[in-house]
């Protein structure tokens, strides 16, 4: 038999087909085996984990703001992908906006891949993006291996990436469909948003009532009309509202190729605790009261939601206002990439989910979200992305300690449950020191 590279041995292994102790060999960065935890195999480097100590597939973050070139200030590649592994996700797909410029065409996209380049701890994919104007370079971008294309509906905080309504969002989901691609939409209506109170001050009351939670049901509707009449393939960005839930719950019943993220932060804050000028707390659409928040986990029980990305959206301190407080001013982004799998999993293990549940959502769901059916689950002939993770032990988020760019997060001095100790990408341990991350392309292994 073949040498093994890598023998990893643990007393919980989190597989698709349930958790059970085992033995995970390793050839040429795949998985080669999934055997007895007591296999005798040689291999080159053997791990045997501890036994409080559970072995989870890396994570697949489907939704992340790299904002490098550009706004590297805000994020950067180095820092975005080392926070990643840090918290035990091994492949990330960056967002097609935030970045100078934003990757609407292939020019921009290849600008993104050179700042990208040997500078990534983890394997980047990337989104493109629709935007009004460029419906003839979605093509371009799609054979150039994108993952998909983001629009919104409403403006999208900076204005290189307006948003696209009406006849050209029509026109933009013929053309996503023609190209067996998929559309991925910030679904708020601009009009409701328009209408409505506007935020400023230092209270949060004031701020959730400029994003009510009919915007995102109106825009939701909208959407799903445009999926039955184009056919495209349609993803439903940061779902905060419980209340679209039923009617994304029709849709689905009815056929559409639809699904649907949320993210730990609505999983886990409740609007009713949030301090006055707490603005690390901002983002849109925004977080929700305490009973919307139990509404979402039923949506993930039903499944009607299908995964949970954390949105990473970060920036500078001195554009989250911490110095007023004003929600009406300061950028609306959560920075939680590292803390992601602890935060779900410290909100799962209360309401009697299980650590397979939380491995379903953030890994391997994500992974068939954009096509990646060797990431995202322990398997033979997967990549060998592992993460080495202590599902009882606690720490007190200092977000001073967190590897992205700006020490800001709403999650800073929160309690929660569950510590990453190792992750490996396809075999070679994480070190944070040498960025072997790979580019990734739509289609390609």
């Amino acid at each position: 038999m073949t040498e093994l590279d890598l023998l990893v041995r643990a007393r919980r292994v989190l597989t698709p087909q349930g958790e059970r102790p085992a033995s995970v060999g390793v050839v040429g960065g795949r998985i080669a085996e999934v055997g007895p935890y007591d296999a005798d195999r040689s291999a080159a480097a053997v791990v045997e984990l501890d036994p409080e100590l559970a072995l989870l597939p890396g994570l697949v973050d489907t939704h992340v703001h790299v904002n490098d070139p550009g706004r590297s200030e805000w994020e950067g590649f180095e820092t975005a992908t080392r926070a990643a592994a840090a918290g035990g996700v091994t492949t990330i797909v960056d967002m097609p906006l935030n970045s100078l410029p934003p990757t609407v065409d292939v020019e921009a996209l290849r600008v993104k891949r050179a700042a990208a380049e040997g500078r990534v701890h983890v394997d980047v994919g990337f989104w493109g993006g629709a935007v009004p104007g460029n419906g003839a370079d979605l093509a371009g971008l799609h054979a150039e291996g994108v993952f998909g294309f983001k629009c919104f509906l409403l403006h999208s905080g900076v204005d290189e990436f307006p948003p696209l309504a009406g006849d050209e969002l029509a026109a933009a989901m013929r053309t996503v469909h023609d190209l067996d691609s998929m559309m991925i939409v910030h679904a708020e209506d601009a009009d409701t948003i328009e209408h409505a109170p506007r935020s400023h001050g230092r209270g949060y009351d004031g701020f959730l009532r400029s994003r009510p939670q009919v915007a995102e049901t109106l825009a939701i509707q909208q959407v799903i009309a445009l999926a039955e009449t184009t056919g495209a393939r349609t993803h439903v960005l940061h779902l905060s509202s419980a209340d679209a839930i039923g009617v994304l719950a029709r849709a689905r019943a009815d056929g559409l190729r639809l699904t649907v993220e949320t993210c730990p932060h609505y999983l886990s804050f409740l609007a009713e605790e949030v301090p006055d000028g707490a603005t690390a707390f901002k983002c849109c659409p925004p977080i929700r009261e305490a009973e919307n928040r139990e509404r979402l986990w039923r949506g993930l029980a039903d499944g009607v939601i299908d995964c949970v990305v954390t949105d990473h959206s970060p920036c500078t301190p001195e554009l989250k206002r911490l110095d007023s407080g004003d929600f009406g001013a300061a950028w609306g982004g959560i920075a939680g990439l590292q803390v992601g799998l602890p935060a779900v999993w410290t909100q799962a293990r209360r309401r009697g989910f299980e650590l397979g549940d939380v491995v379903r959502w953030m890994a391997q769901r994500t992974a068939d979200l954009v096509g990646l059916r060797h990431k995202g689950r322990i398997e033979e002939g997967c990549d060998a992305d592992l993460v080495a993770f202590a599902p009882d032990d606690a720490f007190v988020v200092d977000a001073r300690a967190l590897a992205h760019r700006n020490p800001v997060s709403a999650y800073h001095g929160r309690p929660l449950a569950g510590v990453v100790r190792r992750t490996w990408l396809r075999g070679q341990e994480i070190t944070g020191n040498d960025p072997n991350g790979r580019l990734l392309r739509r289609g390609e292994r």
